[in-house]
């Protein structure tokens, strides 16, 4: 946690004055920033404002709207962590895997895609409010996921094309739907439709479907 509601030390310095304490202004962003995903993953929009992510960041409230210039500009910038969080989580490598056809590709993001949210509760959280919640807020961090989501795929997938006659928009967007709701019933409650989802070899059943089905599809 980050206190900056003190710039001025009291200890004089060399010619007798005051020395000024230098102000950590991107610790003190990351700070609040942390605070922030934080609380939204935790409680969610409904507890979600500027005292209380002052109050977690341990910050005076005015750095936020000098910082961000406020609650819609702090949710513009966790919308910006989405991309970063698509580049750390699934990461731009083959890590060690050969991907020779489209259905390579899409096995690597489909099992990178589960693993990340699996992890990440904000992730999740933002993944049930797109289903249930229509406000702005919610629409902005969505498009963000998506946008950096679709970015990646377009990156990695260079001369790579999906067979012919298969509409890959449409294959994936019900690929990915398909993740994310294996991922939401397991944390909601521990299995879907009658799928278990509690162990680590539960997640190996859903992994190893979810390859055959993306195989059975791109080959």
């Amino acid at each position: 946690m980050l206190n900056e509601a003190v710039n001025l030390e009291n200890s004089p310095g060399v010619d007798g004055e005051p020395e000024r304490r230098v102000r950590d202004r991107g610790a003190t962003e990351r700070a609040i920033l942390a605070a922030a995903k934080g609380l939204l993953a935790e409680e969610g929009f409904q507890n979600f404002g500027i005292n209380a992510v002052a109050r977690r960041a341990g910050c005076d409230k005015q750095l936020i709207y000098r910082y961000y210039g406020g609650l819609d500009g702090l949710v513009e910038a966790i919308g910006a962590d989405l991309g970063t969080w698509v580049k750390d989580r699934i990461p731009e490598d083959a890590g060690g895997m050969f991907l020779l056809t489209y259905g390579d590709l899409m096995e690597r993001l489909s099992l990178l895609l589960l693993d990340a949210l699996r992890n990440d509760p904000l992730m999740r959280r933002i993944l049930a409010w797109e289903i249930s919640e229509n406000t702005e807020q919610v629409r902005r961090l969505s498009e963000a996921r998506s946008k950096a989501l679709a970015l990646w795929l377009e990156r990695m997938r260079g001369s790579l094309a999906p067979p012919k006659g298969v509409d890959a928009a449409a294959v994936n967007a019900v690929i990915i739907a398909a993740i994310q709701h294996l991922v939401l019933a397991a944390t909601a409650g521990g299995q879907c439709a009658g799928l278990s989802l509690k162990t680590s070899k539960d997640w190996e059943k859903a992994a190893t479907a979810l390859k055959r089905i993306v195989r059975g599809v791109y080959g």
